[in-house]
């Protein structure tokens, strides 16, 4: 870095002149020497000006989360449709809450989906299960021609992936169909692995202009700590999805999340997973991943692009220092915004903004940072119908009364500003 006292004293003094404008002029100069072309500053965090939360679901006796990767859908208009996962916990142990041991007390787990009509505003009390609610004109279907015909580019049709043994070399998904808007679900139809060695769902789909149905997996492979994030596809009229392609290189070349790490797979390193696909008004693909060497925070999200429909990709931008996975929102102005959960103390959620499609990120915005420990985060965000952002997420308060590693796990969501 040049410093104004690495310039010869004799050139200072000429640029100076003895007068406020030669040093106006001085500092100028230097600034342009220390700050290469291109090159922005990044100032420090700052609040919303305006920001308001509200709970959508909360029990003291149970942990609810991971809304990110349990189902989420925007159908426009201000109707959204989230599911996340419910567990019976007693908050009598922290090994009661700990990732590793979920659901061991056996006291029960289940699916709530709520949804809601005003944008986020207020949500509806929770439907369990609703997956489990088959449509009778699908409840025989085995493979996704069964479904046929079918139009994805129909607002009412969503598609839901998930999978069993999640992110391990044993997972192998499933895709369902709703043709109501959720409210009634085909079985689950088995997605072939197409000799891969797993699949690995987390409710990710994007439809293209022409109909392709898109559903964002990874594979695991068999040592575990490997996840490489990839796209199958379902054309128009299709009997079954396939591979179409990998997001990313097989193997990290920088080693970013690599280590020797004495732990499970989830709380491990992990340089790419959770991939999400979006659609930008020009055609680009993005697609979102969150990398890790550590899930309690030193976590970060990444963002890769396509330009031809998402058959090839290459990286675009690192959105954060930390905080993943991220949820993108594309604005009615063309700005993207970027919600993540934020898992280092003091933890909470933030954004960012791109004013260039998410090539650079600007200042980061504190949301809130009032969460009682790193289990938080998982958000889904959307574009308000007053130049707002909302978004839903999973959250404990170090105010919460009840502290266990953290407040009691429930569901908030946040309205905020970004200007």
């Amino acid at each position: 870095m040049t410093r104004p006292e690495a310039f010869p004293m004799t050139r200072r003094g000429a640029l100076a002149g003895g007068s406020a404008l030669g040093s106006a002029l001085f500092t100028s100069i230097a600034n342009a020497q220390i700050r290469p072309v291109g090159v922005t500053a990044t100032p420090p965090p700052r609040r919303p000006s305006e920001v308001e939360h509200a709970i959508v679901y909360r029990r003291n006796d149970e942990q609810v989360g991971w809304p990110h990767v349990m189902g989420y859908w925007n159908f426009g208009n201000g109707e959204l449709l989230q599911q996340v996962t419910s567990i019976t916990t007693t908050y009598g142990n922290v090994e009661n809450v700990s990732h590793d041991n979920l659901g061991s007390e056996g006291l029960g787990t289940r699916q709530l989906a709520f949804r809601s009509m005003d944008y986020g505003r207020t949500w509806s009390e929770p439907v369990r299960n609703m997956m489990t609610n088959r449509d009778p004109s699908m409840a025989g279907a085995e493979r996704m021609v069964d479904l046929q015909p079918i139009d994805f580019l129909d607002p009412d049709t969503i598609i839901a992936n998930s999978s069993a043994g999640f992110g391990t070399p044993e997972g192998r998904t499933t895709v369902s169909v709703s043709k109501d808007r959720g409210a009634s679900w085909s079985p689950p139809i088995p997605v072939p692995l197409d000799a891969l060695n797993s699949l690995s769902g987390m409710n990710s789909a994007l439809v293209r202009p022409d109909g392709t149905a898109l559903i964002w997996l990874m594979e695991v492979d068999e040592s575990g700590w490997n996840r490489h994030p990839l796209i199958h596809a379902l054309p128009p009229g299709g009997h079954d999805f396939h591979f179409l392609t990998f997001i990313t290189p097989k193997h990290d070349p920088k080693g970013a999340a690599d280590g020797d790490y004495q732990s499970t797979f989830r709380y491990g390193g992990h340089r790419w997973f959770y991939p999400r696909g979006y659609l930008l008004p020009n055609g680009r693909m993005l697609c979102t991943l969150r990398s890790q060497r550590d899930p309690r925070g030193v976590m970060w999200t990444e963002l890769w692009k396509s330009d031809d429909a998402g058959r090839t990709w290459g990286f675009l931008s690192r959105v954060n220092d930390f905080g993943a996975p991220g949820s993108l929102v594309i604005m009615p102005d063309g700005r993207l915004v970027m919600v993540y959960g934020y898992r280092l103390m003091p933890a909470g959620i933030r954004a960012r903004v791109s004013e260039d499609e998410g090539a650079t990120w600007g200042q980061e915005l504190i949301i809130r940072d009032d969460g009682g420990s790193w289990d938080l985060g998982y958000p889904n965000a959307w574009a308000m119908d007053d130049g707002r952002v909302g978004v839903i997420y999973a959250f404990n308060s170090k105010d919460d009364p009840i502290q266990l590693d953290g407040g009691v796990r429930h569901i908030q969501r946040s309205i905020f500003s970004i200007d």
